[in-house]
């Protein structure tokens, strides 16, 4: 009997608090994007270029800043507590590292040539790894400059290290900019690797 539990727990690829901060931050990103991309129509970074608003969420500006404020509490949160249970259990160690950039050249290699192996979902290869760290990151930039606009008289140290209103909302629209193209490139490896969504949904 105790064989068998011990197997069982041994086939988790996912802890349960794993793929409920994966799901919460999928969430929260999803809706700070679309409520964003509204937000960005109201008064444009670039000049010229507009969002399709059939992809925005709000209605309004007012709408979409309500939307915006409530899914970026979420992220903050979820986002610190993800953080902090990878510390806390050593995750981030073992998924994310040792990481060398030869490693992540080998490997994106490998992944451009369609010779990537996916067998052992347990582990993670240096693409993939690179690119968690990379949208752990982002993530930050992300909520960091977002308050140097939101919250610019407030943090006026913040505001500056960013360069300024202006520039901290070149960024904020960059970094966001970087999310929906890891998303749109995540989505096609869960196509290509089906396995990767079920166990994130399941565990194993």
């Amino acid at each position: 009997m105790s064989t068998t539990i011990q197997h069982q727990h041994s086939s988790i690829l996912h802890a349960v608090w794993v793929r409920l901060a994966h799901w919460l931050n999928a969430l929260a990103v999803v809706l700070m994007l679309m409520s964003g991309w509204r937000i960005y129509n109201a008064s444009p970074v670039f000049k010229g270029f507009i969002i399709p608003n059939s992809v925005t969420l709000g209605g309004w500006l007012g709408g979409a800043l309500q939307w915006h404020f409530a899914a970026m509490w979420l992220l903050f949160f979820n986002g610190l507590f993800y953080l902090g249970m990878n510390i806390a259990t050593g995750r981030i160690k073992t998924k994310f590292f040792p990481l060398s950039p030869l490693a992540v050249l080998h490997d994106l290699g490998k992944a451009l040539k369609g010779h990537l192996s996916h067998a052992d979902p347990s582990k993670y290869n240096a693409v993939q790894k690179i690119a968690y760290l990379f949208v752990m990151l982002d993530i930050t930039v992300l909520i960091l400059s977002g308050l140097a606009i939101w919250k610019s008289v407030q943090f006026p140290i913040l505001r500056d290290l960013f360069g300024g209103y202006d520039f901290a909302r070149v960024v904020h629209f960059s970094a966001m900019s970087l999310i929906a193209a890891f998303i749109v490139v995540h989505l096609v490896m869960v196509t290509l690797v089906p396995r990767s969504l079920l166990t994130m949904i399941r565990g194993r």
